[in-house]
């Protein structure tokens, strides 16, 4: 057996179907579909019965499957072992914030690529949570604070913030100063979070309301400009809007604590090499780019 017709049999087994697995594989539905007929060819088996909404795995095919995932996983251990120190190999799939991911993450993303020359990196840009391992990701940053999962995270920098207000907004409603003010302003957030806030050496959590969501940390940031209501965002997102007085920073006295940068990924022993460069990178990446500083205003 092909051990690339079985690696593309795990990839349609966990996407569902022959389009979402080409998707993820970079080639075309056809060269999916090649590789599945030769392999049912070779085991002399229907491994997929394909239906009007994708394929189901036959019981041959559940069966193949965990097979098939071991075999390609001591495959890729086997290729890191022998491969020279440094260099790397294969197919790196991965979720990227999109609040700021194309200012802040793609460059080093794009060093990594120019690093290691047989990588292929394939980005994709969401502030979706996406699910890594019915989506097939190997890894994913996000920003913030974590809800509790059974993912491996890996913090590679810290991500600080504030809460703003545009100045209309202020002047309307005026600006909270004490947490429990909160509860009678607008809040702009992505959905049912909580924030945080010190209250000394005490981290609060504070659940506010408010009617304009978006998944989007930018989005934010323009609402919160147009005067519709306060917002914690990163300090990355909101520098330019503060310097240039279309937001300022209100509830000084009670700031949130620093948020993390991870680099999440399905659990497991241990991270591939190719994870773990990633993360060598962003660590060294946060260290030495000003702009994801603590901000001085």
């Amino acid at each position: 057996m092909d051990i690339e017709d079985l690696a593309t049999f795990v990839e349609v087994a966990d996407s569902g179907g022959l389009s979402a697995a080409a998707r993820r594989l970079g080639v075309a539905k056809s060269v999916v579909s090649r590789r599945l007929l030769r392999l049912e060819a070779e085991l002399g088996v229907q491994l997929l019965a394909r239906t009007t909404r994708g394929a189901a795995l036959t019981e041959a095919g559940t069966t193949l499957r965990d097979h098939a995932a071991r075999v390609g996983a001591e495959i890729d251990a086997a290729r890191e072992a022998i491969l020279p120190s440094g260099e790397l190999r294969g197919r790196l799939r991965i979720s990227v914030p999109l609040s700021f991911g194309p200012t802040h993450f793609a460059p080093a993303l794009a060093e990594m690529a120019r690093r290691y020359p047989q990588l292929h990196i394939h980005s994709f840009y969401t502030d979706r949570f996406v699910d890594l391992i019915a989506e097939g990701y190997d890894c994913a940053i996000r920003v913030g604070y974590l809800p509790d999962s059974n993912l491996i995270a890996r913090r590679v920098g810290a991500v600080y913030g504030k809460l703003v207000a545009s100045p209309d907004y202020i002047k309307a409603h005026g600006a909270p100063e004490a947490l429990d003010e909160l509860a009678a302003h607008e809040a702009l957030m992505q959905g049912t979070e909580p924030w945080q806030f010190m209250d000394g050496e005490k981290v609060v959590t504070v659940r506010p309301q408010g009617r304009f969501k978006a998944d989007n940390g930018a989005v934010l940031a323009v609402a919160a400009a147009a005067g519709l209501g306060v917002a914690w965002l990163p300090d990355c997102v909101t520098n330019d809007y503060l310097e240039s007085g279309e937001l300022v920073a209100v509830m000084t006295s009670h700031p949130p604590p620093s948020a993390g940068a991870y680099v999440v990924r399905p659990p497991g022993q241990h991270p591939e090499r190719k994870v773990r460069a990633l993360i060598d990178l962003l660590i060294d990446y946060f260290a030495e780019d000003p702009r994801l500083a603590e901000a001085e205003n």
